[in-house]
Formats: C-alpha cells, structure tokens, sequence
C-alpha cells in the first residue's frame, strides 16, 4: 500500500496561482470575519439557503434528486421523507446541520468519519452505514455511446481502514504542528479521501461534507453562507477532470495533487466573492424593488428568478415576484420562458 507523508508537503515548491489563490482566500476570510461580528444576524438569512442548495447540490451530483419544494420542505422544515431519494437527501440534511453546529467537537478520525456515514444512512436501511466498503469499487465515466471505462481503480477493501487511518492521523500531526499551510493540507485530505473510495456509497457526498468540516475547524466559515456544493455540482466537469489528473500515479505515490488543489482553492475563493455580493445587498437598508434592481445589475446574461433569491435572502419570494414584474413593466428586464424555464436578461 502506497505511503502517506503530509509533512513532504511542505517542501514542496508552489506556483505563484496557488500562493495568489491562498493569499487571496485568507485576505476575504478576513473581511468575512470582520462582518459576521458586526451584522451577525442579518446573514441567517443566507445561512438557510445555503443549507437548502448544498443538500439539494451535493445530492444531485450523484442523481438524486426531488422537487424544489420538497428541498425545502426536508430541510427547513425537517419534515419526513417519502422515498429513496429523500431519505437519502434528509441524512445529508442532518449531518451538514451537525457540522454547522458542532464542528469544533468532531475531530477528524476514522471512527467519526464512519459516524457522519452511519448518519447519512439513518433514514434507511443500509447494513453498510458506517462501515468501510467490502466489494472492490471503480471509479468509472460512462461514453455517449454506452461503453464504460474505468478512470481509477481506489483501494481495496481490505487496505482501507488503514488507509483512512493513516490520512487522518497525517492530518492531525501537520494541522496539530502547524507545519502545512492549512489551505494546502485540506485539499490534499480529500484528493487522499477520495482515492481511497473508503466506501461502498456515498463517498462522494462524504468529501464534500468533509470538506466543510476542515474548512470550518481551520476557521474558513464561507460554507455555512455561500453553498460549495453549489459551486461544485454547476462546474461538475471540472471537478472530475481536476480530480482524474491529480489521481493519476496516486497508488505510486507520485500523482500530482496540483490540479485538484488550484480547483478547491478556485471555488473557496469563488465562494468569498459571491459572499461579498450578497451581504452588501443584506446590508443596504433599500425597497425590494431596488434590492432587486441592485442585484440584476450584477448580472450579465439570462438568469432565473432563483438567481436572484440568492442575491436577496432578506426578501421573501413574493416580494421578489413583484419586483421582477415591475422592471418588466418598466422595461428594464426582459423576460422570456414560461413556468419553471421562465428567465430574464437586461434590457440595456
């Protein structure tokens, strides 16, 4: 089995965009910091849609899927699931409420990681819930004309749970020593975690809840008012591409984890700048109508409006229905679609 030594790491030479990257994140980490405790109360507002699309994101990655409102219905209101999917949807609900809550006391271990599993599966019967895989997986692309390829063979059974210890202990010794820049080491966890494939299912909806949990425990809070996983599931082409290249050699010991790196690092960032947008739009005291008028200047393109609920958490849907209608009227927007694909764009 391949070794694993996180302190290399720190000898390693990174180029000037990763170091920008870094620089940049710990730059908006600080001005992000500065306005959680002057306005805390006026961001619950994006806290709760975040919760809704990195649920309603991180599970569509994987195919599963239900009904906007019933998104909503699991995550807000916590009500019952009715079939596979949604129960599958309210388990993610619950442990990215119990990272939210609770982050500072679930260290990072190979027996609260098999935890968070067994809570992914609470809402049905899986006799794998919580325990490392025990059938060989792949990681595999399916062509447009129905051959399968396998892009990455991960561990086997039998070295998993080895493995899993040995990247967490890692973690812990360089993050506990303070010898790896944390921004480098997180993703360098979960480009680890997710070649191991540590699991029968769910492994991918397992390293984004992952991801939240170290940047939240390395005081990075972005994800708890700009959903990653929103980030994640609407480039999802390039997060696989990004991590099939920095998979290539792992098993060696030889990969180059760049690749993954540059893409975390990028949507981390990402995440900071639409955070700034949003919390100037809760800050400024304006009529819906011009918070919403503030908003669609921002944007270049068609966009729904869903877009803009985004944008402008503190105002109900109603109010941004309304909105919406009067710069059609007024001849500022365009609108264009009917029901569900209805969407609009600027008229000048």
């Amino acid at each position: 089995m391949r070794e694993f030594n996180y302190s290399a790491i720190k000898d390693q030479k990174w180029d000037s965009e990763i170091l920008g990257l870094i620089a940049a994140i710990y730059k908006e980490a600080g001005k992000h910091e500065l306005y959680l405790k002057q306005r805390p109360e006026e961001l619950e507002k994006l806290v709760e849609i975040a919760k809704v699309q990195s649920t309603e994101a991180s599970n569509a990655i994987e195919g599963i899927v239900t009904t906007n409102t019933r998104i909503r219905q699991l995550v807000e209101e916590k009500t019952t699931p009715r079939n596979r999917d949604e129960q599958e949807i309210a388990g993610y609900r619950d442990v990215l409420s119990l990272i939210h809550e609770s982050f500072d006391v679930i260290p990072i271990t190979q027996n609260y990681i098999l935890q968070l599993h067994k809570i992914l599966y609470s809402h049905m019967n899986n006799p794998m819930a919580g325990r490392t895989k025990n059938v060989q997986n792949y990681i595999s692309a399916t062509h447009p004309d129905g051959r399968v390829e396998t892009l990455f063979t991960p561990l086997q059974p039998y070295e998993t749970p080895e493995a899993l210890d040995r990247i967490c202990a890692e973690y812990n010794r360089v993050i506990g020593n303070m010898e790896v820049e944390p921004l480098i080491v997180v993703p360098v966890f979960i480009h680890d975690f997710l070649c191991i494939h540590p699991f029968n299912d769910g492994n991918g909806r397992m390293s984004r809840l992952l991801t939240t949990l170290l940047l939240y425990r390395n005081g990075f809070f972005v994800g708890k008012y700009i959903s990653l996983e929103a980030k994640i599931a609407k480039n999802k082409d390039l997060y696989y591409d990004a991590l099939h290249k920095a998979q290539i050699g792992w098993h060696e010991g030889n990969e180059d984890a760049v690749p993954f790196i540059k893409y975390l690092l990028g949507t981390i960032l990402s995440a900071y700048k639409d955070f700034d947008d949003r919390a100037v739009l809760v800050e400024t005291k304006l009529s819906a109508l011009e918070t919403v008028r503030c908003a669609v200047a921002n944007k270049i393109g068609r966009f729904t409006k869903q877009d803009i609920r985004e944008l402008c958490p503190a105002l109900s849907l109603s109010s941004i229905e309304g909105a919406l209608r009067k710069l059609v009227a007024s001849g500022e927007l365009k609108r264009e679609g009917k029901g569900k694909n209805t969407c609009y764009y600027r008229a000048y």
